[in-house]
């Protein structure tokens, strides 16, 4: 291991993460009463340029109004780019901060980005004398953002996630796709139907992985095909990612699945922390179990797998 080492982020339990639009207020109740680990009150795409002021009302009536009970509550404010991004931080963390939990900022695409929401979540927490610290999350969609998706990992000391939102990124790339988050039939390489994200989500999670900070991936956009949205999620969770978006809430229940560890998977790495333990007893450093050979690297798996696993037991 490097001397280097960064800290992990806040640890929260993120398998599911509804988005529900801000101007739809009546969809707070069912969103707070629903099995996802977390929801995104939506101020950005969701709602249409008229409805952004009242969406922001309805936000933080709704942070004051419904029991969220521990569900990781965040807000997705509007883009740098836009005039509606500065009233709603600063109406939202002025008047419920004390309920929120993160904040989503969308279209990431530099470390200044990261660092203009923080310096004034800084002074709002600073002035309003809030005694809980705000987390900041950043959606990589765009192809600046993928270019410079390392920087942006180390831009904040309040950063914890960093999320995969692959319809503007399409966009962005100009790529055809079919469906958002699915594969397109015409990416074929070798003979075989291959996914056209796997650069950039890996990129991304690197960035999640060495700077410590969580990767979740965004939405897929056929909600009638749980079979498809399985194989998305089943996609980011073989490689690394903690969660998946859900836009619609039959949408939370396969990402919880999928997202969670097999229980297969947990006792097989209870068995490889056991293994282990009996073979430094008798001076080893590595040992078989199954048939396979496992070591101190074997150990790091199985106790990161064991974590989320007690973590989703204590939810």
């Amino acid at each position: 291991m490097s001397f280097k080492q960064y800290e992990p982020a806040y640890a929260r339990l993120q398998r599911s993460e509804l988005a529900v639009p801000g101007s739809n207020p009546g969809m707070f109740e069912k969103a707070a009463n629903s099995a996802a680990d977390y929801v995104f009150l939506d101020c950005e795409d969701a709602v249409v340029p008229d409805d952004k002021a009242q969406a922001r009302k309805n936000i933080i009536a709704g942070l004051h109004d419904i029991n969220w009970g521990n569900k990781t509550l965040s807000v997705r404010i509007n883009g740098l780019d836009t005039h509606y991004m500065y009233r709603d931080v600063i109406d939202i963390l002025e008047q419920a901060g004390d309920k929120l939990d993160t904040i989503l900022i969308p279209k990431v695409g530099t470390a200044e980005d990261v660092y203009a929401v923080d310096m004034l979540v800084t002074q709002i927490e600073t002035a309003m004398g809030l005694k809980k610290k705000i987390g900041l999350e950043c959606l990589i969609e765009t192809a600046l953002g993928g270019a410079n998706v390392m920087a942006i990992a180390q831009a904040s000391a309040r950063l914890e996630a960093l999320h995969f939102g692959v319809a503007d990124y399409a966009a962005s790339l100009r790529s055809r796709t079919t469906v958002i988050g699915g594969l397109n039939p015409d990416y074929i390489c070798d003979g075989a139907l291959n996914d056209q994200w796997h650069a950039a989500q890996v990129t991304m999670l690197t960035a999640c992985r060495a700077y410590g900070l969580r990767a979740i991936d965004g939405p897929f956009g056929d909600f009638s095909d749980a079979d498809a949205f399985r194989e998305a999620a089943r996609r980011v969770a073989a490689l690394g990612y903690e969660g998946k978006w859900a836009i619609h809430p039959s949408q939370i229940a396969l990402a919880n699945e999928v997202m969670s560890p097999p229980e297969t998977e947990v006792t097989r790495a209870r068995r490889v922390l056991v293994a282990l333990e009996e073979a430094a007893k008798a001076g080893k450093g590595a040992a078989q179990l199954d048939g396979k050979m496992i070591d101190l690297a074997s150990e790091r798996m199985a106790r990161s797998v064991i974590a989320q696993a007690d973590q989703i037991a204590a939810d």
